[in-house]
């Protein structure tokens, strides 16, 4: 086989870099539209409580006294940031993506670089990472590919995500090197910090950390310093003074049913993961206790023990088995023995990543719109969530909404509180009666008390507005009453009323 020119090589080498640049320039555009879908909300309205009160904050969502697992260290450092300089809520929360963005960029650059020494590697894993996933479009926290990343780049889950990347980075060459006890309760605190920002990307954080203590197979020396970091770490979580870390251990069952759905259209939605389980393969075969073919494992055993008992908040876990996955495809492309195997290897990788990339093409929409898209490219966009902005000149911070489910998801973002939550709430006592009453209200007779509900109707609504201390109701058309007086309308025919008392 003759060789490639020299240029032709600097070329394939750069490749792989310009590409990971263009994302990174598409991504930070995406930042500065922050298109808003999924909880973007949630913890907007948690960065809401915590500038009006970073001490007791009370429920992100509704007006009442409970403690929530949103409330991390670093909401509680971004409620900060809010609190001292005046920013905008989604001001702050695109400084938190940046942040996030970041250091996931950074984290996936130091993990991949103790796996290879290639230069091109790093750049072909964060490539891998965004775009080999599968034909049809996945969006969920936690999840690298392109457009999930787009729509949830300010979530705390992508800033957990990258410092679990340096994590793993560092318990790497801590294993390999040796290091001091500051370096091993450093990493404690770390993995305290990542389970405390994002409970499910911390599962995912300490599987992929078992892996990688298996494979390097630790000597006695080593062991007490593990033991003082998990020490450490279990410390800091039983003491964080905002929630109850490990009450959510209990709360699973709650989450169950939003979760399922995170068990169907797998090979839509993955089947392009499968090259890079045949390259786990590869590595499993050259060596028994890779660490990847490791965190694969524990990946899929917890996946798919969630499927089997019907706990399908572990579905969460998934990414321990997409990530070392899509990594082990990466690596194969750069170290996979003889340069026939590598180019092999580099061309089904290359056609793996412009099938992802073109399934997730339509995340350019995000930066400029759908008109100015190709009709096949927008055809792949997904229309953001609107917002309730429009509300905001009469709705005031701490006033209580009455609204539907999804007007729930968005309106706490502006500071008001809604009477039901927009999401399951683990330590809100009282979910299911506001979630009654929810249904309640809208459901007595949707056109008007005198045409479909009657005064029996009429005064069960009002009772619930009463109940709840509502000020405003958020509806359609068809939700006028005697009672409440149009003030603005929104989108899709929406309508901001006033509860006159």
């Amino acid at each position: 086989m003759r060789p490639c020119p020299p240029g032709a090589a600097r070329a394939g080498r750069a490749l792989p870099s310009v590409a990971v640049a263009l994302v990174l320039v598409l991504m930070l555009l995406v930042i500065v539209r922050l298109p808003w879908a999924g909880d973007l909300g949630m913890h907007a309205a948690t960065v809401q409580r915590l500038r009006h009160s970073l001490l007791h904050p009370g429920n992100p969502l509704v007006d009442a006294d409970t403690t929530s697992p949103y409330y991390s260290p670093w909401m509680l450092l971004l409620g900060c940031l809010a609190r001292v300089t005046g920013l905008p809520v989604f001001h702050v929360l695109r400084v938190g993506a940046l942040v996030g963005l970041g250091l996931l960029a950074t984290g996936v650059w130091r993990y991949v670089r103790t796996l290879s020494a290639h230069r091109a590697a790093p750049a072909l894993a964060f490539l891998s990472l965004v775009l080999l996933w599968g034909p049809l479009l996945f969006n969920w926290s936690g999840f690298l590919g392109l457009n999930s990343l787009a729509l949830t780049v300010a979530y705390p889950s992508v800033l957990a995500l990258g410092l679990s990347f340096h994590f793993w980075a560092w318990l790497t060459r801590a294993l390999r090197a040796g290091a001091g006890w500051g370096g091993w309760l450093g990493l404690g605190a770390l993995w305290a910090l990542i389970l405390l920002c994002h409970q499910f990307t911390g599962v995912v954080a300490s599987l992929g950390a078992l892996a990688t203590v298996v494979a390097a197979r630790p000597g006695r020396a080593e062991w007490p310093r593990l033991g003082a970091a998990a020490a450490l770490g279990l410390v800091l979580l039983w003491v964080w003074p905002y929630y109850d870390f490990f009450a959510l251990f209990a709360a699973g069952a709650d989450l169950e049913a939003i979760h399922r759905s995170l068990y169907g259209h797998l090979a839509g939605r993955f089947g392009l993961v499968l090259l890079g389980v045949a390259a786990l393969g590869a590595r499993w075969r050259r060596d028994r206790r890779d660490p990847l073919v490791l965190f694969f494992l524990l990946g899929v055993v917890v996946f798919a023990a969630g499927g089997l008992t019907g706990h399908y908040s572990w579905g969460r876990a998934l990414p321990a088995a997409l990530i070392p996955a899509q990594l082990a495809a990466a690596l194969e492309a750069v170290s996979a023995g003889r340069r026939a195997v590598r180019a092999g290897w580099a061309c089904l990788l290359g056609a793996a990543l412009l099938v992802g990339a073109w399934t997730q093409v339509g995340t350019v929409g995000y930066v400029t719109g759908r008109d100015a898209l190709p009709g096949p490219v927008a055809a792949k966009y997904r229309t953001p969530w609107a917002g309730y902005h429009w509300i905001t000149p009469w709705v005031r911070y701490g006033d209580v909404v009455m609204a539907r489910t999804m007007a729930s998801r968005q309106i706490p973002a502006y500071g008001a509180y809604t009477v039901a939550p927009g999401y399951p709430d683990v330590f809100l006592a009282s979910a299911g009666a506001r979630e009654a009453a929810e249904r309640r209200y809208f459901s007595e007779g949707s056109e008007g008390s005198e045409g479909s509900g009657g005064s029996g109707a009429a005064a069960v609504r009002r009772g619930v507005l009463r109940e709840y201390g509502v000020r405003w109701v958020v509806g359609g058309r068809g939700d006028a009453e005697p009672w409440l007086r149009r003030v603005a309308g929104g989108p899709g025919g929406q309508v901001l009323y006033e509860v006159v008392r």
